[in-house]
């Protein structure tokens, strides 16, 4: 996928993002991403240990790193978290709000607490978030929020109502807040990216109540076809991106037959999102606190995930898939018009 010059290489400053969830997963795959332009990069998540190890990635690949353990459920945390980012790297240019957690759980056997802190997490999570930025970003009338958004807030799965809902409800305000930007004459910009299923560690983090491990809907990505789907959507003033086939096929599948695809996913779903592996039940999990290990970005579905996406080249070259289509247009009708005059004229009856 072909991307913008990154501002270090034109000899500007370089940019400055913030990435919460930073420590692992699509946050660690998109702090690579960005570390490769040369950005300076804010990154937040819980885990001090797994932060670490990101920073020298990040800095190993030309980036400059700060971390920060904070708890994306608290604003206050978070808030302070912008304030020495600015204090340290600089105005913040490019935040991405990444941090997420789920339950993999029947609707009836999650408790209150369980659902409510996934809300909490993702959904609020993403909410203050948007509103440090913001805070900073509206003052200088610059800079740029993406919010990592999932097909599953368009076409929700069984077996994930807290995470499903969490989304739905970013993919909601995300659109007011757009929409109030530009009543203001705001050039700061807010744009979603639409995530399909991807190889992450959470499958193995998150909370379950499901007999056997859980595992993402297929077909799946690695992580690093989100990442540079993020890093393009913050270079580009797009509204919103949609990573995988998958995701299209979700998203205009439920709008066009809602009935449909609720019978589709009873059918295939539950037992799509669980492989044939028996769950342990004491295993530990990030709900509440993180868990020890570092895979990285990575999750143990490498041996099925694909490593790039046609239909996100499609999205991110516009210009150029239109190109294409109108000189096959035009070649087509010309050859269509040419077999028409080639055609021999055939003489009326009575004079044969």
């Amino acid at each position: 996928m072909q991307l913008p010059v990154s501002s270090s290489q034109q000899g500007t400053p370089p940019e400055v993002v913030v990435i919460t969830g930073a420590s692992a997963g699509l946050g660690r795959a998109t702090a690579r991403e960005f570390a490769r332009h040369g950005a300076h990069i804010g990154l937040i998540a819980r885990n001090r240990e797994r932060l670490e190890t990101a920073k020298a990635e990040v800095e190993s690949l030309g980036g400059r790193a700060i971390i920060i353990s904070a708890d994306v459920a608290d604003a206050e945390q978070i808030d302070q978290a912008a304030e020495r980012i600015e204090d340290e790297l600089g105005p913040i240019d490019i935040w991405v709000n990444g941090a997420m957690t789920t339950v993999f759980s029947p609707f009836h056997n999650i408790s209150p607490e369980e659902f409510r802190r996934v809300t909490e997490v993702t959904y609020l999570g993403n909410v203050h978030g948007t509103m440090a930025a913001l805070k900073r970003m509206r003052q200088r009338d610059r800079g740029t929020i993406v919010q990592v958004g999932s097909a599953l807030a368009y076409r929700p799965v069984p077996l994930q109502t807290a995470y499903c809902g969490a989304k739905h409800a970013i993919k909601g305000y995300t659109e007011g807040l757009r929409s109030e930007l530009l009543s203001e004459g705001s050039r700061v910009h807010v744009t979603i990216v639409e995530m399909p299923g991807l190889n992450t560690p959470q499958f193995d983090w998150c909370r379950s109540h499901l007999p056997k491990r859980a595992r993402p809907v297929a077909p799946v990505y690695q992580p690093e076809v989100g990442a540079r789907a993020i890093y393009w959507a913050a270079h580009h003033r797009r509204r919103q991106l949609y990573v995988g086939i998958s995701s299209v096929l979700s998203i205009w599948g439920n709008k066009l037959f809602p009935g449909l695809m609720d019978r589709y996913l009873a059918r295939t779903a539950v037992s799509g999102q669980q492989t044939h592996e028996h769950a342990d039940p004491d295993r530990p999990d990030n709900l509440w606190h993180s868990v020890d290990g570092d895979p990285g970005a990575r999750g143990r579905f490498s041996n099925e995930a694909v490593t790039n996406s046609s239909q996100l080249w499609m999205a991110t070259h516009r210009d150029q898939v239109g190109l294409v289509a109108g000189v096959v247009l035009l070649v087509g009708a010309s050859l269509l018009g040419g077999n028409k005059k080639r055609q021999p004229r055939r003489l009326p009856r009575r004079l044969r």
